[in-house]
Protein backbone atom coordinates (compact mmCIF):
# COMPACT_ATOMS: atom_id res chain seq x y z
CA UNK A 1 0.00 0.00 0.00
CA UNK A 2 2.62 2.29 0.63
CA UNK A 3 4.23 1.98 -2.66
CA UNK A 4 0.73 2.85 -4.10
CA UNK A 5 0.88 5.92 -1.90
CA UNK A 6 4.58 6.99 -2.72
CA UNK A 7 3.65 6.47 -7.01
CA UNK A 8 1.10 9.36 -6.02
CA UNK A 9 3.49 11.69 -3.86
CA UNK A 10 1.20 11.01 -1.09
CA UNK A 11 4.18 10.66 1.23
CA UNK A 12 5.11 13.88 0.48
CA UNK A 13 4.01 18.24 1.00
CA UNK A 14 2.03 18.90 -2.08
CA UNK A 15 0.14 21.56 -2.47
CA UNK A 16 -2.92 20.22 -3.81
CA UNK A 17 -5.00 23.47 -5.04
CA UNK A 18 -1.99 24.47 -6.82
CA UNK A 19 -1.46 20.96 -8.17
CA UNK A 20 -5.16 20.75 -9.91
CA UNK A 21 -5.12 24.41 -11.21
CA UNK A 22 -2.02 24.14 -13.03
CA UNK A 23 -2.92 20.75 -14.40
CA UNK A 24 -6.76 22.36 -15.52
CA UNK A 25 -4.12 25.09 -17.64
CA UNK A 26 -2.42 22.57 -19.27
CA UNK A 27 -5.00 20.67 -19.93
CA UNK A 28 -6.70 23.46 -21.59
CA UNK A 29 -3.54 24.52 -23.48
CA UNK A 30 -3.09 20.74 -24.59
CA UNK A 31 -5.93 20.55 -26.50
CA UNK A 32 -5.37 22.65 -29.53
CA UNK A 33 -1.21 21.44 -29.47
CA UNK A 34 -3.06 17.82 -30.19
CA UNK A 35 -5.35 18.69 -32.60
CA UNK A 36 -2.28 20.87 -34.40
CA UNK A 37 -0.34 17.64 -34.21
CA UNK A 38 -2.56 15.19 -35.31
CA UNK A 39 -3.47 17.46 -38.03
CA UNK A 40 0.14 17.75 -39.60
CA UNK A 41 -0.05 13.68 -41.08
CA UNK A 42 -3.78 13.83 -42.08
CA UNK A 43 -5.43 12.58 -38.87
CA UNK A 44 -8.34 13.15 -36.83
CA UNK A 45 -8.59 15.27 -34.00
CA UNK A 46 -9.59 12.76 -31.59
CA UNK A 47 -6.38 10.72 -32.34
CA UNK A 48 -4.33 13.65 -30.89
CA UNK A 49 -6.59 13.87 -28.25
CA UNK A 50 -6.38 9.94 -26.58
CA UNK A 51 -2.90 10.39 -27.33
CA UNK A 52 -2.46 13.58 -25.16
CA UNK A 53 -5.06 11.50 -22.51
CA UNK A 54 -3.13 8.31 -22.28
CA UNK A 55 0.69 10.21 -22.47
CA UNK A 56 -0.28 12.53 -20.02
CA UNK A 57 -1.89 9.87 -17.16
CA UNK A 58 0.78 7.41 -18.19
CA UNK A 59 3.67 9.19 -17.87
CA UNK A 60 2.37 11.02 -15.03
CA UNK A 61 1.81 8.35 -12.68
CA UNK A 62 4.68 5.83 -13.79
CA UNK A 63 6.83 8.38 -15.04
CA UNK A 64 10.62 9.54 -13.62
CA UNK A 65 9.84 13.37 -13.57
CA UNK A 66 7.07 14.14 -11.57
CA UNK A 67 5.56 17.15 -13.15
CA UNK A 68 6.53 16.45 -16.67
CA UNK A 69 3.89 16.37 -18.98
CA UNK A 70 3.76 14.78 -22.19
CA UNK A 71 1.22 14.22 -25.15
CA UNK A 72 1.16 14.51 -28.98
CA UNK A 73 3.60 15.92 -30.36
CA UNK A 74 4.74 17.43 -33.40
CA UNK A 75 8.23 15.84 -33.39
CA UNK A 76 6.57 12.43 -33.45
CA UNK A 77 3.73 13.69 -35.65
CA UNK A 78 6.27 14.68 -38.76
CA UNK A 79 7.68 10.88 -38.90
CA UNK A 80 4.27 9.61 -39.68
CA UNK A 81 4.19 11.66 -42.98
CA UNK A 82 7.33 9.87 -44.25
CA UNK A 83 6.07 6.53 -43.16
CA UNK A 84 2.32 7.74 -44.88
CA UNK A 85 4.55 8.31 -48.05
CA UNK A 86 6.03 5.11 -47.77
CA UNK A 87 2.91 2.92 -47.13
CA UNK A 88 1.53 4.25 -50.41
CA UNK A 89 4.34 3.39 -52.14
CA UNK A 90 4.38 0.07 -51.01
CA UNK A 91 0.74 -0.72 -50.87
CA UNK A 92 -1.27 1.09 -54.01
CA UNK A 93 -4.84 1.83 -52.99
CA UNK A 94 -4.10 1.71 -49.11
CA UNK A 95 -7.11 3.25 -47.22
CA UNK A 96 -7.04 5.95 -44.55
CA UNK A 97 -8.09 3.40 -42.22
CA UNK A 98 -5.33 0.70 -42.96
CA UNK A 99 -2.87 3.48 -42.77
CA UNK A 100 -3.92 4.41 -38.94
CA UNK A 101 -3.62 0.78 -38.49
CA UNK A 102 -0.17 0.45 -39.25
CA UNK A 103 0.54 3.73 -37.48
CA UNK A 104 -0.94 2.20 -34.31
CA UNK A 105 1.63 -0.39 -35.06
CA UNK A 106 4.49 1.53 -35.67
CA UNK A 107 3.77 3.60 -31.76
CA UNK A 108 3.41 0.13 -30.35
CA UNK A 109 6.49 -1.02 -31.53
CA UNK A 110 8.34 2.25 -30.67
CA UNK A 111 6.80 1.76 -26.93
CA UNK A 112 8.64 -1.80 -26.89
CA UNK A 113 11.80 0.06 -28.44
CA UNK A 114 11.92 2.62 -25.60
CA UNK A 115 10.90 -0.22 -22.76
CA UNK A 116 13.94 -1.80 -23.98
CA UNK A 117 16.52 1.35 -23.93
CA UNK A 118 15.08 1.71 -20.09
CA UNK A 119 15.96 -1.85 -19.07
CA UNK A 120 19.11 -1.21 -20.33
CA UNK A 121 19.48 1.42 -18.65
CA UNK A 122 20.45 3.42 -22.01
CA UNK A 123 18.71 7.14 -20.69
CA UNK A 124 22.05 7.71 -18.77
CA UNK A 125 23.54 8.25 -22.07
CA UNK A 126 21.33 11.86 -21.92
CA UNK A 127 24.01 12.87 -19.92
CA UNK A 128 26.74 12.93 -22.34
CA UNK A 129 24.83 15.72 -24.57
CA UNK A 130 26.81 18.72 -23.62
CA UNK A 131 25.25 21.75 -22.35
CA UNK A 132 25.57 23.94 -25.58
CA UNK A 133 23.68 21.51 -27.23
CA UNK A 134 21.35 21.74 -24.11
CA UNK A 135 21.15 25.56 -24.84
CA UNK A 136 20.64 24.97 -28.85
CA UNK A 137 17.76 22.98 -28.09
CA UNK A 138 15.79 24.62 -25.37
CA UNK A 139 16.19 28.00 -27.67
CA UNK A 140 15.26 26.15 -31.27
CA UNK A 141 12.21 24.48 -29.46
CA UNK A 142 11.38 28.21 -28.21
CA UNK A 143 11.69 29.04 -31.47
CA UNK A 144 9.59 26.20 -32.59
CA UNK A 145 6.70 27.21 -30.04
CA UNK A 146 7.20 30.74 -31.19
CA UNK A 147 6.60 30.28 -35.08
CA UNK A 148 3.93 27.54 -34.29
CA UNK A 149 1.67 30.64 -33.05
CA UNK A 150 1.48 32.65 -36.75
CA UNK A 151 -0.60 30.70 -38.78
CA UNK A 152 -3.43 31.68 -36.23
CA UNK A 153 -3.28 35.26 -37.63
CA UNK A 154 -3.88 34.34 -40.97
CA UNK A 155 -7.84 33.36 -42.43
CA UNK A 156 -7.47 29.26 -42.64
CA UNK A 157 -9.54 29.45 -45.57
CA UNK A 158 -7.69 31.98 -48.06
CA UNK A 159 -4.23 31.56 -46.19
CA UNK A 160 -4.02 35.52 -46.55
CA UNK A 161 -3.12 37.74 -43.22
CA UNK A 162 -6.26 38.16 -41.07
CA UNK A 163 -8.43 41.91 -42.15
CA UNK A 164 -7.40 44.77 -40.12
CA UNK A 165 -10.59 44.29 -38.02
CA UNK A 166 -9.99 40.71 -37.17
CA UNK A 167 -6.39 40.97 -36.95
CA UNK A 168 -6.64 44.18 -34.23
CA UNK A 169 -8.98 41.96 -31.98
CA UNK A 170 -6.76 38.98 -32.11
CA UNK A 171 -3.73 40.78 -31.67
CA UNK A 172 -5.03 42.86 -28.34
CA UNK A 173 -6.88 39.67 -26.79
CA UNK A 174 -3.01 38.03 -27.55
CA UNK A 175 -1.29 40.99 -25.41
CA UNK A 176 -4.18 40.95 -23.13
CA UNK A 177 -3.75 37.41 -22.63
CA UNK A 178 0.22 38.17 -22.18
CA UNK A 179 -0.11 41.10 -19.17
CA UNK A 180 -2.41 39.19 -17.24
CA UNK A 181 0.40 36.01 -17.44
CA UNK A 182 3.10 38.60 -16.58
CA UNK A 183 1.65 41.18 -13.98
CA UNK A 184 -0.91 38.70 -12.22
CA UNK A 185 1.30 37.03 -10.04
CA UNK A 186 2.59 40.53 -8.62
CA UNK A 187 -0.83 40.63 -7.26
CA UNK A 188 -1.24 37.46 -5.89
CA UNK A 189 0.44 33.78 -6.81
CA UNK A 190 -2.53 32.11 -5.02
CA UNK A 191 -3.82 30.92 -8.37
CA UNK A 192 -2.03 30.57 -11.87
CA UNK A 193 -1.91 33.12 -14.04
CA UNK A 194 -2.31 31.24 -17.18
CA UNK A 195 -5.52 30.20 -15.95
CA UNK A 196 -6.90 33.45 -15.07
CA UNK A 197 -5.42 34.54 -18.05
CA UNK A 198 -7.51 31.83 -20.25
CA UNK A 199 -10.38 32.28 -18.18
CA UNK A 200 -10.67 36.33 -18.07
CA UNK A 201 -10.22 36.37 -22.07
CA UNK A 202 -12.32 33.64 -23.16
CA UNK A 203 -15.38 35.19 -20.35
CA UNK A 204 -14.94 38.47 -22.78
CA UNK A 205 -15.08 36.82 -26.17
CA UNK A 206 -18.09 34.73 -25.00
CA UNK A 207 -20.07 37.07 -22.69
CA UNK A 208 -18.96 39.98 -25.35
CA UNK A 209 -20.33 38.47 -28.32
CA UNK A 210 -16.85 39.07 -29.87
CA UNK A 211 -16.23 37.68 -33.37
CA UNK A 212 -12.46 36.36 -33.07
CA UNK A 213 -11.13 32.94 -33.53
CA UNK A 214 -11.97 30.31 -31.59
CA UNK A 215 -10.37 26.07 -31.17
CA UNK A 216 -13.53 25.29 -33.31
CA UNK A 217 -11.92 27.26 -36.29
CA UNK A 218 -8.76 25.52 -36.41
CA UNK A 219 -10.53 22.10 -37.40
CA UNK A 220 -11.84 20.93 -40.47
CA UNK A 221 -15.22 21.37 -41.34
CA UNK A 222 -17.67 18.65 -39.72
CA UNK A 223 -15.21 17.49 -36.75
CA UNK A 224 -15.29 17.57 -33.06
CA UNK A 225 -13.27 17.16 -30.29
CA UNK A 226 -16.38 15.63 -29.17
CA UNK A 227 -16.11 11.85 -28.20
CA UNK A 228 -15.93 9.12 -26.01
CA UNK A 229 -13.03 7.14 -24.11
CA UNK A 230 -10.40 6.24 -26.36
CA UNK A 231 -11.50 2.68 -27.88
CA UNK A 232 -9.59 -0.14 -28.33
CA UNK A 233 -8.10 -0.51 -31.89
CA UNK A 234 -6.05 -3.41 -32.43
CA UNK A 235 -3.51 -2.97 -35.22
CA UNK A 236 -4.84 -4.92 -38.33
CA UNK A 237 -2.34 -5.44 -40.37
CA UNK A 238 -0.42 -8.80 -41.96
CA UNK A 239 1.98 -10.48 -39.35
CA UNK A 240 4.94 -11.04 -41.35
CA UNK A 241 8.35 -9.96 -42.22
CA UNK A 242 7.58 -7.25 -44.96
CA UNK A 243 5.53 -5.49 -42.20
CA UNK A 244 8.05 -5.30 -39.49
CA UNK A 245 10.40 -4.25 -42.16
CA UNK A 246 7.95 -1.78 -43.67
CA UNK A 247 7.05 -0.33 -40.28
CA UNK A 248 10.56 -0.79 -37.92
CA UNK A 249 12.41 2.26 -39.43
CA UNK A 250 10.02 4.79 -38.50
CA UNK A 251 8.99 2.93 -34.63
CA UNK A 252 12.99 3.00 -33.98
CA UNK A 253 12.71 7.05 -35.14
CA UNK A 254 9.79 7.30 -33.11
CA UNK A 255 10.95 5.70 -29.79
CA UNK A 256 14.06 7.96 -31.00
CA UNK A 257 13.02 11.25 -31.33
CA UNK A 258 10.71 10.54 -28.35
CA UNK A 259 13.70 9.45 -26.03
CA UNK A 260 15.96 12.61 -26.70
CA UNK A 261 12.90 15.19 -26.61
CA UNK A 262 11.78 14.06 -22.93
CA UNK A 263 15.00 13.23 -21.88
CA UNK A 264 16.34 16.66 -22.56
CA UNK A 265 13.09 17.99 -21.43
CA UNK A 266 13.53 15.97 -17.65
CA UNK A 267 16.97 17.66 -17.42
CA UNK A 268 15.68 21.03 -18.37
CA UNK A 269 12.60 20.47 -15.27
CA UNK A 270 15.31 19.35 -13.02
CA UNK A 271 17.19 22.28 -13.45
CA UNK A 272 14.55 24.32 -12.54
CA UNK A 273 12.89 22.75 -9.81
CA UNK A 274 16.37 21.74 -8.54
CA UNK A 275 16.12 17.88 -8.12
CA UNK A 276 16.76 14.59 -10.29
CA UNK A 277 14.43 12.93 -12.54
CA UNK A 278 14.96 8.86 -13.18
CA UNK A 279 16.02 8.95 -16.75
CA UNK A 280 15.40 4.85 -17.41
CA UNK A 281 12.53 5.05 -15.20
CA UNK A 282 11.09 7.94 -17.66
CA UNK A 283 12.33 5.64 -20.76
CA UNK A 284 9.89 2.71 -19.24
CA UNK A 285 7.01 4.92 -18.42
CA UNK A 286 7.32 6.48 -22.09
CA UNK A 287 7.50 3.47 -23.71
CA UNK A 288 4.41 1.48 -22.01
CA UNK A 289 2.25 5.09 -22.67
CA UNK A 290 3.10 4.73 -26.48
CA UNK A 291 2.32 1.06 -26.22
CA UNK A 292 -1.00 1.57 -24.82
CA UNK A 293 -1.88 4.42 -26.99
CA UNK A 294 -1.48 2.29 -29.98
CA UNK A 295 -4.09 -0.32 -28.36
CA UNK A 296 -6.07 3.08 -27.52
CA UNK A 297 -6.63 4.55 -30.81
CA UNK A 298 -3.60 6.86 -30.23
CA UNK A 299 -1.16 8.36 -32.75
CA UNK A 300 1.99 8.74 -29.61
CA UNK A 301 4.02 10.66 -28.78
CA UNK A 302 6.24 12.07 -26.08
CA UNK A 303 7.19 14.82 -22.98
CA UNK A 304 6.08 18.56 -24.09
CA UNK A 305 8.50 21.10 -23.16
CA UNK A 306 5.53 23.87 -23.80
CA UNK A 307 2.85 22.40 -21.41
CA UNK A 308 5.72 21.13 -19.03
CA UNK A 309 7.16 24.69 -18.23
CA UNK A 310 2.95 25.71 -18.34
CA UNK A 311 3.04 23.03 -15.24
CA UNK A 312 6.17 24.18 -13.60
CA UNK A 313 5.70 27.74 -13.96
CA UNK A 314 2.16 27.25 -12.29
CA UNK A 315 3.94 25.89 -9.51
CA UNK A 316 2.89 21.93 -9.56
CA UNK A 317 5.75 19.84 -8.73
CA UNK A 318 4.19 16.27 -8.37
CA UNK A 319 2.21 14.07 -9.79
CA UNK A 320 -0.87 14.96 -9.16
CA UNK A 321 -1.09 18.14 -11.38
CA UNK A 322 -0.04 15.97 -14.83
CA UNK A 323 -3.08 13.47 -13.48
CA UNK A 324 -5.60 16.11 -13.18
CA UNK A 325 -4.36 17.31 -16.55
CA UNK A 326 -5.27 13.87 -18.32
CA UNK A 327 -8.40 13.81 -16.55
CA UNK A 328 -10.00 17.12 -17.19
CA UNK A 329 -8.89 16.10 -20.35
CA UNK A 330 -10.80 13.38 -21.43
CA UNK A 331 -13.95 14.95 -19.34
CA UNK A 332 -13.00 17.95 -22.05
CA UNK A 333 -13.72 14.77 -24.76
CA UNK A 334 -16.50 13.39 -23.34
CA UNK A 335 -18.47 16.24 -21.78
CA UNK A 336 -17.54 19.43 -22.17
CA UNK A 337 -16.26 19.77 -25.94
CA UNK A 338 -19.13 22.77 -27.02
CA UNK A 339 -17.43 24.65 -23.97
CA UNK A 340 -14.04 24.36 -25.03
CA UNK A 341 -14.41 25.01 -28.67
CA UNK A 342 -15.71 28.25 -28.03
CA UNK A 343 -12.37 29.33 -25.96
CA UNK A 344 -10.67 32.09 -28.34
CA UNK A 345 -7.20 31.20 -29.73
CA UNK A 346 -6.02 34.57 -28.89
CA UNK A 347 -5.99 33.32 -25.23
CA UNK A 348 -3.67 30.11 -26.02
CA UNK A 349 -1.52 32.03 -28.31
CA UNK A 350 -0.77 34.54 -25.80
CA UNK A 351 -0.45 31.68 -23.42
CA UNK A 352 2.00 30.05 -25.92
CA UNK A 353 4.04 33.53 -26.22
CA UNK A 354 4.65 33.95 -22.98
CA UNK A 355 5.94 30.04 -22.58
CA UNK A 356 8.30 30.77 -25.71
CA UNK A 357 9.72 33.45 -24.13
CA UNK A 358 10.03 32.19 -20.70
CA UNK A 359 11.78 29.06 -22.75
CA UNK A 360 14.66 30.50 -24.49
CA UNK A 361 18.00 30.65 -22.50
CA UNK A 362 18.22 34.79 -22.80
CA UNK A 363 21.54 33.96 -20.56
CA UNK A 364 23.25 32.25 -23.49
CA UNK A 365 23.81 35.45 -25.40
CA UNK A 366 26.07 36.55 -22.62
CA UNK A 367 27.95 33.61 -23.18
CA UNK A 368 29.62 34.71 -26.48
CA UNK A 369 32.19 36.12 -25.35
CA UNK A 370 32.96 33.76 -22.14
CA UNK A 371 32.43 30.07 -23.82
CA UNK A 372 35.00 28.68 -26.31
CA UNK A 373 34.05 29.38 -30.18
CA UNK A 374 33.24 26.17 -30.65
CA UNK A 375 30.74 26.00 -27.94
CA UNK A 376 29.22 28.58 -29.21
CA UNK A 377 28.85 27.74 -32.64
CA UNK A 378 27.60 24.25 -31.62
CA UNK A 379 24.79 26.07 -29.43
CA UNK A 380 23.89 28.22 -32.31
CA UNK A 381 23.31 25.61 -35.20
CA UNK A 382 21.35 23.45 -32.93
CA UNK A 383 19.38 26.09 -32.62
CA UNK A 384 19.03 26.61 -36.32
CA UNK A 385 18.73 23.01 -36.51
CA UNK A 386 16.04 22.72 -34.26
CA UNK A 387 14.02 25.91 -35.64
CA UNK A 388 14.45 25.07 -38.88
CA UNK A 389 14.30 21.13 -39.46
CA UNK A 390 12.17 20.62 -36.27
CA UNK A 391 13.73 17.53 -36.60
CA UNK A 392 14.98 17.73 -32.42
CA UNK A 393 16.88 13.96 -32.54
CA UNK A 394 19.25 15.09 -35.90
CA UNK A 395 19.83 18.57 -34.33
CA UNK A 396 20.89 17.42 -31.00
CA UNK A 397 23.00 13.98 -32.60
CA UNK A 398 24.94 16.56 -34.36
CA UNK A 399 25.58 18.31 -31.84
CA UNK A 400 26.79 15.80 -29.92
CA UNK A 401 28.67 15.01 -32.49
CA UNK A 402 30.70 18.26 -33.46
CA UNK A 403 31.01 18.74 -29.68
CA UNK A 404 33.08 15.66 -29.54
CA UNK A 405 35.05 16.49 -32.79
CA UNK A 406 35.48 20.04 -31.17
CA UNK A 407 36.94 18.37 -28.31
CA UNK A 408 38.59 15.79 -29.74
CA UNK A 409 40.80 18.64 -31.66
CA UNK A 410 41.06 20.79 -28.38
CA UNK A 411 42.65 17.71 -26.69
CA UNK A 412 44.98 16.89 -29.46
CA UNK A 413 46.76 19.54 -29.54
CA UNK A 414 47.50 19.31 -25.56
CA UNK A 415 50.06 16.53 -26.11
CA UNK A 416 53.16 18.14 -24.58
CA UNK A 417 56.54 16.13 -23.43
CA UNK A 418 59.27 17.58 -21.04
CA UNK A 419 63.10 16.32 -22.15
CA UNK A 420 65.55 16.05 -20.06
CA UNK A 421 68.89 14.07 -19.35
CA UNK A 422 68.75 11.47 -16.31
CA UNK A 423 72.28 10.89 -13.84
CA UNK A 424 72.50 7.54 -15.49
CA UNK A 425 72.44 9.18 -19.24
CA UNK A 426 69.34 8.04 -20.49
CA UNK A 427 66.97 10.26 -22.03
CA UNK A 428 63.49 11.34 -20.41
CA UNK A 429 60.04 12.36 -22.07
CA UNK A 430 57.32 13.39 -19.32
CA UNK A 431 54.77 12.97 -21.42
CA UNK A 432 51.23 14.76 -20.36
CA UNK A 433 47.48 15.29 -22.04
CA UNK A 434 45.54 12.21 -23.46
CA UNK A 435 47.33 10.00 -25.82
CA UNK A 436 44.36 8.83 -27.96
CA UNK A 437 43.74 8.74 -31.81
CA UNK A 438 43.85 12.46 -32.03
CA UNK A 439 46.95 13.61 -30.55
CA UNK A 440 49.25 10.17 -31.95
CA UNK A 441 50.50 12.39 -35.09
CA UNK A 442 52.15 15.12 -32.75
CA UNK A 443 53.22 12.46 -30.18
CA UNK A 444 55.73 11.33 -32.71
CA UNK A 445 56.99 14.37 -33.67
CA UNK A 446 58.09 14.37 -29.72
CA UNK A 447 60.77 12.35 -30.10
CA UNK A 448 64.76 12.49 -31.48
CA UNK A 449 65.24 8.96 -32.63
CA UNK A 450 68.60 9.53 -34.31
CA UNK A 451 70.45 11.87 -31.35
CA UNK A 452 68.60 10.54 -28.40
CA UNK A 453 70.95 8.53 -26.13
CA UNK A 454 70.72 4.43 -25.64
CA UNK A 455 67.87 4.45 -23.08
CA UNK A 456 65.14 6.22 -23.34
CA UNK A 457 62.68 6.62 -20.91
CA UNK A 458 58.54 7.21 -21.60
CA UNK A 459 57.18 8.70 -18.30
CA UNK A 460 52.95 8.53 -18.95
CA UNK A 461 52.75 9.94 -15.22
CA UNK A 462 50.33 12.94 -16.38
CA UNK A 463 49.27 11.38 -19.46
CA UNK A 464 47.26 8.19 -20.33
CA UNK A 465 46.98 5.59 -23.24
CA UNK A 466 43.56 5.81 -24.33
CA UNK A 467 42.62 3.72 -27.41
CA UNK A 468 44.50 1.39 -30.07
CA UNK A 469 45.73 4.48 -31.99
CA UNK A 470 47.76 5.15 -28.95
CA UNK A 471 48.71 1.80 -28.18
CA UNK A 472 49.80 1.48 -31.96
CA UNK A 473 51.64 4.92 -31.21
CA UNK A 474 53.87 3.95 -28.30
CA UNK A 475 54.45 0.65 -30.61
CA UNK A 476 56.01 2.60 -33.44
CA UNK A 477 57.95 4.97 -31.03
CA UNK A 478 60.09 1.52 -29.92
CA UNK A 479 59.88 0.17 -33.21
CA UNK A 480 62.04 3.27 -34.35
CA UNK A 481 64.15 3.58 -31.02
CA UNK A 482 64.62 -0.40 -31.84
CA UNK A 483 65.79 -0.13 -35.05
CA UNK A 484 68.85 2.31 -34.12
CA UNK A 485 69.75 -0.33 -31.11
CA UNK A 486 68.34 1.94 -28.51
CA UNK A 487 66.11 1.01 -25.84
CA UNK A 488 62.65 2.39 -24.63
CA UNK A 489 61.56 2.35 -21.38
CA UNK A 490 57.63 2.75 -20.57
CA UNK A 491 56.44 4.29 -16.93
CA UNK A 492 54.30 4.98 -14.10
CA UNK A 493 51.20 3.87 -16.78
CA UNK A 494 48.12 3.31 -14.95
CA UNK A 495 46.13 0.26 -14.44
CA UNK A 496 44.16 0.76 -17.17
CA UNK A 497 46.57 1.45 -19.32
CA UNK A 498 48.31 -1.70 -18.26
CA UNK A 499 45.14 -3.40 -19.21
CA UNK A 500 45.36 -2.23 -22.79
CA UNK A 501 49.14 -3.09 -23.19
CA UNK A 502 48.57 -6.86 -22.11
CA UNK A 503 45.44 -6.99 -23.90
CA UNK A 504 47.09 -6.05 -27.28
CA UNK A 505 50.43 -7.97 -26.38
CA UNK A 506 49.87 -10.17 -29.35
CA UNK A 507 49.86 -8.54 -31.90
CA UNK A 508 51.47 -5.45 -30.45
CA UNK A 509 55.33 -5.21 -29.67
CA UNK A 510 55.90 -3.33 -26.31
CA UNK A 511 59.25 -3.21 -25.38
CA UNK A 512 58.94 -2.98 -21.50
CA UNK A 513 56.56 -1.75 -19.01
CA UNK A 514 57.71 -0.06 -15.75
CA UNK A 515 56.10 1.00 -12.71
CA UNK A 516 52.56 -0.41 -13.56
CA UNK A 517 51.94 0.59 -9.90
CA UNK A 518 53.50 3.88 -9.90
CA UNK A 519 55.85 2.08 -7.62
CA UNK A 520 59.48 3.21 -8.56
CA UNK A 521 61.96 0.76 -9.39
CA UNK A 522 64.25 -0.43 -5.96
CA UNK A 523 67.34 -0.89 -8.23
CA UNK A 524 68.39 2.36 -9.88
CA UNK A 525 69.70 0.80 -12.72
CA UNK A 526 67.80 0.89 -16.14
CA UNK A 527 66.16 -2.51 -17.03
CA UNK A 528 66.63 -3.09 -20.40
CA UNK A 529 64.60 -5.84 -22.17
CA UNK A 530 63.14 -6.95 -24.88
CA UNK A 531 59.88 -9.03 -25.87
CA UNK A 532 61.92 -11.56 -27.98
Amino acid sequence: MKKIFNIFDFNQKVDYKIEILSGLTVALALVPEAIAFALIPGFSPLTGLYAAFILCLITAIFGGRPGMISGATGAVAVVFIGLIVKLKEAIPGISPDEILHYVFATVILAGILQILAGFFRLGKFIRLVPHPVMFGFVNGLAIIIFMAQFPNFYDKISGELLSSGPLSMMLGLTALTMLIIWGFPKLTKIVPSSLVAILVVSGIVIFGGIDTMTVADTMSEGETIKGGFPPLSIPNIPVNLESFLLIFPYAAIVAGVGLIESLLTLNIIDEITDTRGRSNKECIAQGSANILSGFLSGMGGCAMIGQSLINTSSGARARLSGITAAVMLLVFIMFGSDLIEQLPMAALVGLMFMVAIGTFEWASFRTFNRMPTSDVVVMILVTLITAITHNLAVAVILGVIISALAYSWENAKRIRARKHIGENGAKYYEIYGPLFFGSTALFATKFDVQNDPKDVVIDFKESRIADMSAIEAVNKITERYAKVGKQVHLKHLSKDCVKLLSNAEAIIDINVVEDPKYKLPVDSKLLLANKS
